[in-house]
């Protein structure tokens, strides 16, 4: 059963291309915002109905007030569609504001609508003038506690986005900025080795090093196509071969993803990194680096799956924990519940250390 959360966030989470937005309210335009407002119109029109009532005709009261209140709801989500552009512009506080006084006004222009309805003479209701300024008064003042209720959650839901994405920025800028010793004295020594010997290689290495270099210094927010990503991915293990030899072996199955996806800038090198540094180094005899996808539906699952060190051997846990906690991070500050970032069961892939990427597919030329 799908949660209002995820009918308020998801959609959001899937078509944006930024991760999140400046302005602290939801987009009223998508339709999945739009079906979890008219379920919580609905369990408030309970909540109303569940109160003493004169009128024991209670199912008859829960058809009028959910009518009234889902004209209210739906009034409300489309005028803060149309708005969205100008309280962009505003800024969260006088957004806020406006917002506020517009679900206010839009109640009343409701309720002075149905009153005035209800003064029709071919509907045959009697209605007492006194209950005019009670019934605008009334819904005034509920709809006053619930848009600072509504508007309160929406804030704060805002601020925890933010603060998600701050820090797995912040993570992903302390894991640019470690760059492994070991990896770089083993690549100078490999470029020396290398430079009287097989210079064109030398050479070669020496530029795929400043690809390296130049990714992991860039702007930590991009995000750029998985055939980038996997390109940068190769050029890693291209230096790695060069220094391991025999002892690594890579098998690619990649035919079956769209390369022009949209991917977090290093989601797929640093997993790659620790499937050599965890998996194949601790081993004298080394290994196979599989890496692998498939796109199911609207989502992407790539998987990268190396060696799973036996118990004799001392396992590494230096920088693993690190890496996969701020690519999670991203993939859900990115793509909310939809992107992920798990280790699957051993005993699906025996003497396997697997892990699965997930996360939707966004074309980079959309």
């Amino acid at each position: 059963m799908l949660s209002l959360e995820y009918l308020m966030h998801g959609e959001y989470a899937l078509n944006d291309s930024k991760p999140f937005d400046n302005l602290f309210l939801p987009n009223f335009c998508g339709v999945r915002m739009v079906l979890a407002l008219v379920i919580i119109a609905q369990l408030l029109a309970f909540v109303l109905i569940l109160g003493p009532y004169n009128n024991t005709d209670r199912w008859t009261d829960l058809s009028l007030i959910s009518l009234f209140i889902q004209w209210v709801a739906l009034s409300s989500a489309a005028l803060l569609c149309l708005s969205r552009p100008l309280l962009r512009k505003l800024g969260n506080i006088p957004a806020a504001c406006l917002s506020y006084i517009l679900l206010i006004a839009i109640t009343a222009l409701v309720s002075e609508a149905v009153y005035r309805l209800l003064q029709n003479e071919a509907l045959n209701v009697w209605v007492p003038i006194t209950w005019h300024r009670d019934f605008l008064l009334r819904n005034i003042g509920i709809s006053a506690i619930v848009s600072a209720l509504a508007l309160r959650y929406f804030y704060v839901q805002h601020q925890w986005k933010k603060n998600l994405e701050s820090e797995a920025n912040s993570r992903i800028q302390a894991l640019q900025a470690r760059i492994r010793p070991h990896f770089l004295f083993n690549c100078m020594n490999t470029i020396a080795s290398l430079t009287r010997t097989q210079p064109q290689v030398a050479e070669a290495t020496v530029q795929d090093l400043a690809d390296l270099f130049r990714a992991s210094l860039s702007d930590s927010q991009l995000r750029v196509p998985l055939s980038a990503e996997l390109e940068l991915s190769r050029k890693y293990l291209q230096i790695e071969k060069l220094r391991l030899g025999e002892r690594l072996n890579v098998v690619w199955e990649m035919d079956d993803v769209p390369q022009d996806a949209l991917v977090p800038s290093l989601s797929i090198q640093p997993l790659v990194e620790n499937a050599i540094y965890h998996g194949i180094e601790p081993l004298p005899g080394g290994g196979t680096i599989r890496i692998s996808g498939h796109k199911d539906n609207k989502l992407i699952h790539i998987i990268i799956d190396n060696p799973l060190l036996p118990s004799e051997v001392p396992a590494r846990t230096q920088g693993n924990g690190m890496a996969m906690q701020n690519i999670r991070q991203r993939l859900e500050a990115y793509y909310g519940k939809h992107g992920k970032l798990r280790v699957e069961h051993t005993d699906k892939y025996p003497g396997r250390y697997v892990v699965q990427l997930s996360f939707p597919y966004l074309p980079s030329t959309a």
